[in-house]
């Protein structure tokens, strides 16, 4: 069997403790953006963890990750990142508390980043 089909079979089966939210979202530029929309953007985000935290769920907040870094390949290579070709960047990312990975993907709902364009990747957290 297939290793990837193996995990994916098998992730439904583990009871986990802990899952991190990834927040991926399309470039765009905030600069062009007037206060009043990032008020609203920064509300809906607020009132969407402030939810989670309602319900206990929050086992940590994330931090908001820079578009621009490195990346260290095999060989000493070290190249500009994240990918230009990947339309989706990783903005930042809470870690969630939820018996298993439906009950992630169910904190995950309604996060503004989905209505914004972008995902939410939930994985779970091995300790």
């Amino acid at each position: 069997m297939n290793a990837l089909v193996f995990c994916s079979a098998s992730l439904k089966h583990i009871k986990m403790k802990e899952f991190v939210l990834l927040f991926r979202q399309p470039s765009f530029d905030y600069r062009e953006t007037s206060p009043e929309k990032m008020q609203e953007i920064g509300k809906k985000w607020q009132d969407w963890v402030d939810g989670i935290v309602a319900q206990g769920k929050l086992s940590s907040h994330g931090i908001r990750l820079a578009t621009v870094g490195k990346v260290l390949k095999a060989g000493g290579v070290v190249t500009d990142g994240p990918f230009v070709e990947i339309k989706e960047k990783l903005g930042s990312f809470i870690t969630v508390k939820a018996e298993d990975i439906d009950e992630a993907v169910t904190l995950a709902h309604g996060c503004p980043a989905i209505d914004q364009g972008g995902s939410v990747e939930v994985r779970p957290v091995f300790g």
